[in-house]
């Protein structure tokens, strides 16, 4: 409930900052640009978060029962690590967004490639903060404090406040400002919290490979690497089918994705959270079976959820993104446009619901290779499903690829579940 709390407090300060972009800027060159680099930019950090995260976790719970010298080292050596790759991926990205730009850019005017070459001035800095913050936040959620959550808003907070600093600025410089300032004071915050939370252990962060929690977290941390790399590059995946459709498509995906995201945000997120450090402590007590059943339990009733967020937004879709965001530059037909494929994406609700906490109970018992396995199969539903649909529906037809991706993901995961309870259940007896 805490995270729930927190997490729409956030999406409503998301929510504000999309209704700004929409009247500022409607879909338009600009946000084809801002969708753009905010994806392409952001997949390999966010995929290493992704990967880090799942298996940090369970390893951060186990540091809070050894001595504080040997959970301060981890840390220390934990940062280190990570300002060092975060420095060298945020060099690379600047260096070689060019070439990025122009092979993965597609049908992408000349407009929003220029403002795309402008935008990576914010985003490259971001790929090292992008960092710090990820491993913060996994600090934060292993002591089951959520407060990264309420955190999370401050990118949008600072879009916000730089376009309304700017009345009638149409170029990507508030876009480009307010991302930067709000990762910054995103990554700062969130380093304060994490430190007190882990005892106030104050030094300098230096790579190394001393502390005993290396071995297994890499190990973990390299399979789980393969399946994150797989399901992260949806994203570009998803963004080269829709710059492959014409000018604005990536504007109108993405209106409709990040309204999506509110949705998924306020419910799912929020029990996918706060359930990992909760079944990680379940499973170090030696208690699989409870884990197990709150598991089912949770997917079951966030399955139904999802089944019913869908029926009331297919109706409601229209009506959502015409008062969110139908005002100024964003016409009526823009309205229709992203309603239209807001509504494809809704399918994937119940399978994205049910299918949270699944994930995270296959986390708690260190089942990485499994998940990599499915993570791979999901990725290659997707990617046929994109080059069989989009032609054909435009965009509409690459939110339902992500729909029959996610009932892909819930059935296998369920079915493992099932199996690998039962296989625990024989060998016991």
């Amino acid at each position: 409930m805490r995270v729930a709390f927190f997490l729409l407090i956030g999406k409503m300060a998301g929510a504000i900052k999309e209704i700004a972009v929409a009247h500022r800027y409607g879909v338009s060159d600009i946000v084809d640009a801002y969708q753009f680099t905010l994806t392409m930019a952001n997949w390999l950090p966010v995929t290493m978060v992704g990967a880090f995260s799942i298996v940090l976790i369970p390893a951060l719970v186990k540091a809070r029962y050894a001595g504080q010298h040997e959970r301060t080292r981890f840390i220390l050596e934990l940062q280190g690590w990570i300002v060092v790759l975060g420095v060298l991926l945020s060099i690379a990205t600047y260096l070689f967004w060019p070439q990025v730009l122009q092979y993965t850019g597609g049908n992408l005017s000349a407009q929003t490639k220029q403002a795309s070459l402008e935008l990576i001035h914010a985003f490259a800095p971001a790929v090292l903060l992008t960092l710090v913050i990820g491993v913060c936040t996994s600090r934060l959620r292993a002591h089951e404090r959520h407060i990264n959550n309420l955190l999370d808003s401050i990118p949008a907070l600072m879009i916000l406040a730089a376009i309304l600093v700017t009345p009638g600025n149409v170029s990507v410089y508030p876009l480009l400002w307010g991302t930067l300032l709000g990762y910054l004071i995103q990554a700062v915050w969130l380093s304060a919290l994490a430190r007190k939370a882990d005892g106030g252990n104050w030094g300098w962060p230096k790579p190394g490979l001393q502390s005993p929690q290396w071995p297994m977290l890499l190990n973990a941390a390299g399979i789980m690497l393969v399946g994150q790399v797989a399901m992260s590059f949806v994203g570009p995946l998803d963004q080269m089918a829709a710059a492959s459709l014409g000018s604005n498509a990536n504007a109108t995906l993405g209106y409709a994705t990040r309204l999506l995201s509110l949705l998924i945000g306020i419910g799912a997120a929020s029990v996918g959270r706060a359930a990992l450090p909760v079944l990680a402590d379940v499973q170090s007590r030696g208690n699989p079976a409870q884990a197990r059943s709150m598991a089912l339990k949770w997917s079951a009733l966030m399955l139904m959820v999802g089944t019913a967020a869908v029926l009331l937004g297919w109706f409601l879709a229209p009506w959502l993104v015409k008062l969110l965001f139908e005002n100024g530059a964003f016409t009526a037909e823009d309205t229709l446009k992203v309603a239209s494929v807001l509504r494809w994406g809704l399918l994937q609700l119940p399978f994205y619901f049910g299918v949270l906490i699944l994930v995270q109970l296959m986390a708690s018992q260190n089942r990485y290779k499994l998940m990599a396995i499915i993570a791979i199969g999901n990725f290659s539903l997707k990617a046929c499903m994109n080059v069989i649909l989009a032609p054909v529906m435009g965009a509409e037809g690459i939110m339902l690829a992500t729909s029959l991706m996610y009932l892909l993901s819930y059935l296998c995961y369920f079915f493992a579940v099932l199996k690998y309870g039962a296989t625990k259940k024989t060998s016991s007896a």
